[in-house]
């Protein structure tokens, strides 16, 4: 391996999300310091099942929502009023309406 091209490869600690730490090796910061995780396998959906919601640290979940709120019905800045996002409910269609209408001919 040649000389003083490589990082240094040193020990941290590594805080989870739930506050339980482990030690682990790695190029992060310098020997014996700590790395807290925002979101990790406890926290994120994907492993939870989305039973928890995201912290949102930075802000940057209300600058998603403000900017692409409007899109798919999702709550947020710009969109329509919900009550003008509601479905109206589906009318028979006149293939349907008219076996009725024949047989109220009959009587």
């Amino acid at each position: 391996m040649k000389e003083g091209i490589h990082p240094d490869y040193h020990e941290i600690t590594v805080v989870m999300t739930d506050g339980t730490s482990y030690k682990t090796r790695s190029t992060y910061g310098k020997a014996g310091d700590t790395l807290r995780l925002d979101i990790d396998s406890k926290s994120h959906p994907a492993w939870t099942g989305g039973q928890q919601k995201l912290l949102d640290t930075g802000g940057q979940l209300a600058r998603f929502n403000k900017r692409f709120g409007s899109i798919g019905g999702a709550t947020g800045g710009g969109g329509a009023p919900a009550a003008a996002a509601k479905a109206e409910a589906p009318k028979a269609s006149p293939a349907k309406a008219a076996p009725a209408a024949k047989a109220a001919k009959k009587k």
